[in-house]
């Protein structure tokens, strides 16, 4: 009986201190003078720190559960490696500027964007030792139309055959190789708005396998007519599934004949670009991109460049850089190109390091010469 008439007791006085607390909050509360000035900055602080947790919720969360399990499902993952050191630099934001000889790869629609005939020639010191190289070239068949050739190759040293039984190695050596050969066409619809298609033949090779295919590219490029604003959509490596040829043998004099069928590495893009500052001699050139990748998580990327152009030499000299968001290994990238004419063209060499969180980084190397 004792102890509870404690517990009423003590429970009363808690009571009491928590009517006191109440009472000294109201007094403070009808003496506190409103301040709009602490009271927006309190509510700009707020803000900030929603928009920061969002932003690491999305990147952790949001992003892989929208095709992160698609990882590894397709083949020809060479026709993934980006070409020209000018879009490498801006972080592969480029579908919606593509005006010169690498739209070829990056969006079929982007060959009627420029007025000159060019050739190109990009080489990719990817990681590795794997050497990726592009060669392209572009013809203008009037101002609305143009025909384009490429071709891609990727490339590394032979590796030793190992087994179960000899892990280093028995003595002899296989290869590994990729090309890819495509015909472009492009043509402006109108004065807004173009359209252009790519159809490609790839092959694989591994050791004794072969791998071949046929796929198709298609891309639209529009001005929007606000300012220098335009937007583009480019679907790549659209295909059938696709599996290697050939017969292998393995231990116990066993064959090997039959393989799986993989689909191609489809692309989906779409981007924008404007020119958010621009006199007769400084350009600054801005560009964001949404990559839907079949075989990985969706992702996005940033791209800036700026042009200084030097009309005493003729001449023009750029800066860029570029960022990918939840992009696996991949984040940032920069470069720098120069153009220069001479005596039977007008040349331009770029350079693009690209930089990877665990596999190193990348050079690359391009350089277009205008007819």
């Amino acid at each position: 009986m004792t102890m509870r008439i404690d517990k009423i007791i003590l429970n009363q006085k808690s009571l009491i201190l928590v009517l006191k607390s109440i009472i000294n909050v109201k007094e403070r509360m009808i003496k506190f003078t409103f301040n709009p000035d602490k009271f927006l900055m309190k509510k700009i602080l707020i803000i900030i720190f929603l928009l920061i947790s969002i932003h690491s919720e999305t990147n952790a969360q949001l992003f892989p559960v929208l095709g992160g399990q698609r990882a590894g499902i397709s083949t020809a993952q060479f026709l993934k490696i980006g070409v020209g050191g000018r879009a490498e630099a801006m972080g592969e934001a480029f579908i919606a500027v593509a005006n010169d000889a690498s739209a070829l790869y990056w969006n079929p629609a982007g060959l009627v964007q420029f007025s000159d005939d060019q050739v190109m020639f990009s080489h990719n010191k990817w990681v590795v030792d794997i050497n990726h190289e592009f060669v392209g070239a572009v013809y203008h068949l009037d101002e609305s139309n143009a025909f384009g050739l490429s071709f891609t190759s990727l490339s590394m040293q032979d590796m030793p055959v190992t087994t179960e039984f000899q892990p280093f190695g028995t003595g002899e050596y296989f290869g590994f190789g990729d090309i890819a050969f495509g015909v472009t066409y492009s043509r402006k619809m109108t004065t807004q708005f173009s359209f252009g298609g790519t159809v490609k033949y790839i092959e694989e090779t591994l050791d004794k396998l072969k791998m071949r295919g046929v796929m198709i590219d298609l891309g639209t490029y529009y001005w929007t007519g606000l300012g220098s604003s335009r937007f583009a959509v480019a679907v790549t490596n659209f295909g059938n599934n696709l599996a290697p040829d050939g017969e292998v043998k393995l231990i116990g004099k066993r064959k090997k004949s039959e393989w799986q069928a993989f689909s191609p590495p489809t692309m989906f893009r779409i981007g924008f670009a404007f020119e958010p500052y621009q006199t007769e001699m400084n350009k600054v050139t801005a560009s964001i991109q949404l990559n839907h990748p079949n075989d990985n998580s969706e992702n996005f990327a940033l791209g800036a460049e700026y042009t200084f152009q030097e009309p005493s030499l003729n001449s023009s000299f750029f800066l860029r850089g570029g960022y990918k968001f939840n992009v696996e290994e991949q984040n940032y990238s920069f470069g720098a190109g120069v153009n220069v004419p001479v005596s039977f063209a007008k040349i331009t060499l770029d350079y693009a390091y690209s930089n990877f969180v665990r596999l190193g980084t990348a050079h690359r190397f391009s350089i277009i010469l205008g007819l």
